[in-house]
């Protein structure tokens, strides 16, 4: 189970983001923009995606992660159930919504950079 502490302790771990109050839920922003936010209520958070890293992320099953059921979700925003997402998957959701959201110089400081693509060794976070 994942819990507001996780998501936020994950979400300020990145550069300039920060945490501000969004209508009745919690909001994590990077320069102004919201990446992810919490309902305290429902106990889920709703994440910022991309079509495509959606897609992918939602084929964990629409239990645990899925596309808002508007057209918000056609926009890539993204819900979680907390209770049942298992935690890795939870962080590599709000990294990816994350590296969405920030400009690209904040979001290739916590990006997985290949240098080589033919040596996966070379794989490695800033």
């Amino acid at each position: 189970m994942v819990t507001i502490d996780t998501l936020r302790k994950v979400a300020l771990s990145f550069p300039a983001a920060t945490e501000e109050p969004h209508f009745e839920k919690t909001s994590f922003r990077v320069k102004k923009k919201i990446f992810a936010n919490y309902d305290g209520i429902k106990k889920r958070a709703c994440i910022k995606l991309s079509e495509t890293d959606q897609h992918i992320f939602s084929t964990a099953g629409k239990p645990i992660i899925f596309p808002v059921d508007n057209k918000w979700g056609k926009q890539g925003w993204t819900l979680i159930e907390m209770s049942k997402i298992k935690k890795q998957l939870f962080i590599d959701a709000v990294t990816t919504a994350y590296c969405e959201t920030a400009p690209k110089k904040l979001a290739d400081l916590v990006r997985p950079v290949a240098k080589n693509y033919s040596d996966s060794s070379n794989i490695h976070r800033h």
